[in-house]
């Protein structure tokens, strides 16, 4: 009998696989940093777990070694870097101190957390089923690293500014209630991707988005923290905001 031919893609690949755990990696360096009330350090873990993230999917569809291993890996890989760090970053710096309020508000605190990781999860489930059906251009839902990449700035740049976790703990409890609800809504973000649903294999990004990374690697070095919480916050804002346009003006985003 001949032996069964294993397909390609059911091959366990180093390099992308290696990239993705550098990432997981760097976000449990996070969770690492902030119960030692290194806020700073885990701010930067996560975003380099970001791009460890953005770089594993293109140098695997570069090398022609994508793999339905290497895509539940990832996913798994996310979830602790954009779901389970974020939510105990913002836990430790603010959300503790919800406790010295009273038992319940302890409750709320630690609550809001744990919302916070759970929507993550359901964001990189609900995606993991959709891709190949949705529109490339679009994700639906704020996606998992540009949600953590919200929670993180807002830390960093607070902490930046000298204000403590425990005077914006009521702010810190809106922004992580926020951002994990606006992971598993049903609001359009941009994908920076330029290609229809239709053609799966177009990852081309438009011009304008070249020149828009530009000024912001400019931003970035110039400002750090205080550009990417304005980055973040102005993306985050991006789905409700054409959600509105589009009610108003009676056309649906296409």
């Amino acid at each position: 009998m001949d032996n069964p031919v294993t397909p390609k893609n059911k091959h366990i690949y180093l390099l992308p696989n290696l990239l993705t755990t550098c990432g997981m990696f760097a976000g449990f360096y996070a969770i690492l940093a902030a119960a030692n009330g290194q806020f700073e350090h885990a701010c930067i873990a996560v975003f380099i777990a970001a791009l460890f993230d953005g770089v594993d999917g293109r140098v695997a569809r570069l090398t022609g070694t994508s793999s339905e291993f290497g895509v539940q890996y990832d996913s798994l890989a996310d979830l602790v870097s954009f779901g389970v760090a974020p939510a105990l970053v913002m836990y430790h710096w603010a959300l503790v101190n919800m406790k010295a309020d009273g038992t319940m508000l302890g409750k709320i605190g630690w609550a809001a957390a744990f919302l916070y990781m759970a929507c993550a999860a359901l964001r990189l489930a609900r995606f993991n089923t959709q891709v190949g059906i949705v529109d490339k251009r679009w994700f639906i839902g704020l996606n998992s690293p540009s949600s953590a990449g919200m929670m993180m700035a807002f830390v960093w740049s607070m902490n930046e500014f000298g204000w403590s976790g425990e005077s914006l703990r009521y702010f810190a409890l809106a922004i992580t209630v926020s951002c994990g609800l606006l992971m598993v809504s049903r609001f359009k973000y941009t994908s920076f991707k330029g290609g229809p649903k239709e053609d799966a294999k177009n990852d081309r990004v438009p011009f304008w988005v070249i020149l828009l990374i530009v000024a912001i690697l400019i931003a970035l070095f110039v400002l750090r923290e205080k550009a990417l919480l304005a980055v973040a916050a102005l993306y985050a804002l991006s789905g409700p905001a054409m959600w509105l346009y589009s009610k108003i003006v009676r056309k649906p985003v296409a």
